[in-house]
């Protein structure tokens, strides 16, 4: 059970790093096949493109978990830890407003390009599997917004209680 709840902790991250992996495998064997056998791989700089874009919104997710995403904190930290920890409530929920209004929009262009039936240039995949990672990011983001919300609403609730 202790495995199962750690991948789901994690899961944006694991997937994150077996992407990259992926992505400079295939970037790698570009180098090689382009200097050294002198011919190139027409999909591999489209894959690792699209790689990149989902590493991206997989990798927003994460950051939201771990607390890596950059802040202004030097006029936040002047003010009492009451009012510190209201402020990170209003701040959480506004990450999670702008992540909601984001997916709902990426999700109006990824059932466009259902419509659209467009087909990228190399790979021939259909387009709207490469911008299913903005909605899918987004999910993502908003469930992790909604914990640290959970988070940021018990540290307000209960001062005397050391944080998770």
């Amino acid at each position: 059970m202790k495995v199962v709840k750690k991948i789901a902790d994690n899961f944006e991250g694991y997937c994150c790093a077996v992407m990259l992996a992926v992505m400079s495998v295939v970037v790698f064997l570009q180098v090689i096949f382009r200097f050294v056998i002198k011919a190139s791989l027409p999909w591999s700089e489209e894959l690792s493109r699209y790689l990149l874009v989902y590493i991206t919104y997989f990798g927003c997710a994460y950051g939201i978990k771990t607390g890596a995403h950059l802040g202004v904190e030097a006029f936040v930290l002047i003010l009492p830890k009451t009012v510190q920890k209201a402020i990170n409530v209003l701040v959480q929920i506004g990450g999670l407003v702008v992540c909601v209004l984001i997916l709902k929009f990426g999700a109006d262009i990824v059932f466009s390009q259902m419509q659209s039936g467009q087909l990228s240039p190399a790979m021939r995949l259909p387009m709207w599997t490469i911008y299913s990672a903005i909605p899918i990011g987004m999910a993502f983001c908003v469930i992790r917004y909604a914990v640290e919300i959970v988070k940021a609403v018990q540290a307000l609730i209960r001062p005397g209680e050391k944080e998770a």
